[in-house]
């Protein structure tokens, strides 16, 4: 079969064109747009978010549709949304505002979604920030005002494989090998932050990894869904930049054949990714592979997976917002053509930290950062959240 033309100019994947395809070609596969998106739905009490959406004209959520709407992907990640039991949150959303158009936007439809538990405020019952005190967000598996706090959401326009979907919120950080464990910098034992009970019980994942299939004609396209704890909000023993390192090391393991070995689902189904799957990763990583508090070469470990391709989105927006703000964006290493977060002119400044990568066996032909000029019609949507949706297209082969 024809590969789609991939072309690239300063470094970013352009928009392409089918190569000339028989129509049986054509008819072997299909395109499809997957985005990730941090949308800030996120509230700061349990049920909050229902009441929001449980009628129309919610400001925020009125923007967030827009973007959505203007963007139009066929599956989509968002980052942030509070888990509610029964996909109500969900539900809501969809009905009262995605399938009405937004400010002349086209309604969208998603028959298909898919959301899960969150480790964001369930209870270790351990001092995990040494405060002296047992209780809080900062003690919980994830940081968290309440359980499912800053949660996931996957939205389909293709069916999702229920039966096959493998979740991984409850892995222990302990389990992952050579696990880079926070050190006690006043003591001379090493990754000794954490008690060995604590260890115990601590979970690696802030929120959760979902492998969530979907099924596009007759092939199936694994949905890594995550979105590892910022790096930061921490002290010198730097126990969520070393996590937000081993979050994202875990699809990197899971993606390459031989590495996963180690690795168990919320069932008890062990290993990682079959060598020949298909698979798209998805979501707000908080790491910037130049900038930011990240570990070093943190998510350059995913970027550089044996079986990822590197697509590289960008917008002119980001590039407008670094020059317009200044601040901490001054002197960055980063290209800001590929920023996709909105933060802090102080600091850290304007981050590149969502990421849509395809895996080989698919072919993406074009991807972008929705981030609209500021004399653009649509740049008031910029505000809709302090990230910006990202969306990869990519032609998915028959099998």
């Amino acid at each position: 079969m024809k590969r789609i033309a991939a072309v690239l100019t300063s470094g970013a994947l352009l928009a392409g064109t089918l190569l000339a395809a028989t129509p049986a070609e054509a008819a072997a596969g299909r395109n499809v747009r997957f985005a990730t998106y941090n949308a800030s739905l996120n509230r700061g009490a349990a049920g909050q978010l229902v009441t929001d959406l449980s009628q129309p004209g919610n400001a925020q959520a009125n923007e967030v549709a827009e973007v959505i709407q203007r963007n139009r992907p066929d599956v989509l990640l968002i980052n942030e949304f509070d888990y509610v039991p029964g996909n109500r949150a969900a539900d809501l959303f969809r009905e009262n505002y995605l399938k009405r158009g937004q400010n002349g936007a086209a309604p969208i439809d998603y028959p298909y979604a898919f959301t899960a538990p969150s480790n964001t405020g369930v209870v270790t019952g351990f001092d995990l920030d040494r405060d002296g005190k047992v209780g809080g967000g900062n003690d919980a598996h994830g940081f968290g005002l309440f359980e499912g706090q800053y949660g996931m959401l996957v939205l389909s326009k293709y069916p999702i494989d229920t039966k096959g979907v493998r979740t991984f919120q409850k892995f222990l950080w302990k389990d992952m090998p050579g696990a880079l464990l926070p050190d006690d910098p006043a003591t001379p034992a090493p990754n000794d932050w954490y008690s060995p009970q604590a260890l115990d019980v601590l979970r690696l994942s802030s929120k959760s990894h979902w492998d969530v299939p979907i099924r596009v004609g007759r092939s199936t396209v694994h949905f890594l869904a995550a979105h590892p704890t910022p790096p930061t909000f921490d002290g010198p023993e730097d126990r969520n930049g070393t996590r937000n390192n081993d979050e994202i090391r875990f699809w990197a393991d899971y993606v390459t054949p031989g590495k996963g070995r180690y690795i168990h689902d919320d069932r008890g189904r062990r290993g990682g990714l079959g060598a020949h799957e298909k698979f798209v990763i998805a979501g707000d990583h908080n790491s910037d592979p130049l900038d930011g508090d990240s570990v070093p070469g943190a998510i350059s470990r995913l970027l550089n997976a044996p079986r990822v391709i590197e697509t590289r989105p960008g917008s002119e927006g980001g590039v407008r917002a670094a020059q317009d703000q200044a601040g901490a964006n001054i002197g960055q290493k980063g290209d800001p053509y590929f920023d996709t977060g909105d933060f802090n002119d102080k600091a850290p400044g304007n981050l590149r930290i969502d990421y849509v990568l395809p895996s080989k066996g698919l072919f993406p032909w074009h991807a972008e950062v929705f981030w609209p000029l500021p004399d653009s019609p649509l740049a008031r949507l910029n505000d809709a959240s302090d990230h910006h949706l990202v969306r990869v297209d990519v032609f998915v082969p028959r099998r």
